[in-house]
């Protein structure tokens, strides 16, 4: 008979190492509004994400695709406030609350990683989360229990700058810090909220070419990365890619974990995808 099989201390370590996380992030407010059949997929996906983890994280390391600075910067208050930095939507959706703690001491810890990555790197004691991560963790993490640092895209839009960024973050993921990332695969505002069947079949081209390279092997998928605008349909679908390089610092942080797709929906006709990676 043979003895059970016993976990190598590699294997455990792995077995709780976090994945990171490439959300998608809705419009606006939209989880907290009269929007029926719209973004219920969606909402469900982030509502179940937490379950999914190995454990609960002890904090959580956030790049969002609404905040852009020269270098690399980390919110780094103790009690980050919210930023409601959409426009036009119901007064109530400025009322939200998510006051989830910061963490000065994994502020540190970030910029310690890109300091040694020779990546130029600040923080800003002031700023708090923008919606493009309290709407969703609203969701995802509804406790708002879990301390929070959000970390600034690169102004330049340079995507193997940010594959770097997440390079250099990688260990945070085995000192239980789940990296999580957000945005849309599809983030074309003139066209998202009206038919328009070139901008459908745009979206529809690039979805799959993302899910095909995220689930390629890493050395493929980062090279792929890199240019993402040669892809099918990428400019119509990101004609500024904002909301599409949070994807390239998770992939960088993925290392040699390969990625999968975890969400998939059509909405208003535009394909929309999330990823995880671990």
């Amino acid at each position: 008979m043979e003895s059970p099989t016993t976990a190598t201390p590699q294997s455990s370590a792995a077995s709780k190492r976090q994945p990171v996380l490439f959300m998608p992030h809705g419009g606006g407010p939209c989880f907290f509004m009269d929007w029926p059949d719209t973004w219920d997929h969606m909402a469900a996906h982030l509502r179940g994400i937490a379950a999914t983890l190995p454990r609960r994280p002890d904090a959580i390391l956030a790049v969002s695709g609404h905040w852009e600075t020269a270098v690399p910067t980390v919110t780094s208050a103790t009690h980050p406030p919210l930023i409601y930095d959409y426009y036009g939507f119901p007064a109530h959706t400025y009322r939200l609350r998510y006051p989830a703690p910061g963490s000065p001491e994994l502020a540190a810890r970030v910029r310690t990683l890109l300091s040694a990555a020779e990546i130029e790197n600040e923080e800003d004691p002031t700023r708090g989360f923008d919606h493009g991560v309290f709407v969703p963790f609203m969701l995802a993490f509804a406790h708002a229990d879990i301390p929070i640092v959000e970390l600034s895209l690169r102004r330049d839009m340079n995507a193997e700058a940010e594959l770097q960024t997440g390079a250099a973050l990688r260990p945070l993921r085995d000192q239980n810090v789940l990296i999580v990332t957000t945005g849309m695969t599809y983030h074309n505002l003139a066209h998202f909220m009206q038919p328009d069947p070139r901008s459908d079949t745009a979206s529809k081209a690039f979805d799959d070419w993302l899910a095909q390279t995220v689930e390629a092997p890493p050395a493929q998928r980062d090279e792929a990365l890199r240019h993402w605008d040669q892809a099918p349909g990428a400019l119509l679908c990101h004609p500024r890619p904002e909301h599409l390089l949070p994807l390239m610092v998770a992939a960088g942080a993925a290392g040699q974990d390969i990625g999968r797709r975890d969400y998939t929906d059509t909405i208003m006709g535009k394909a929309l995808s999330g990823f995880r990676f671990g």
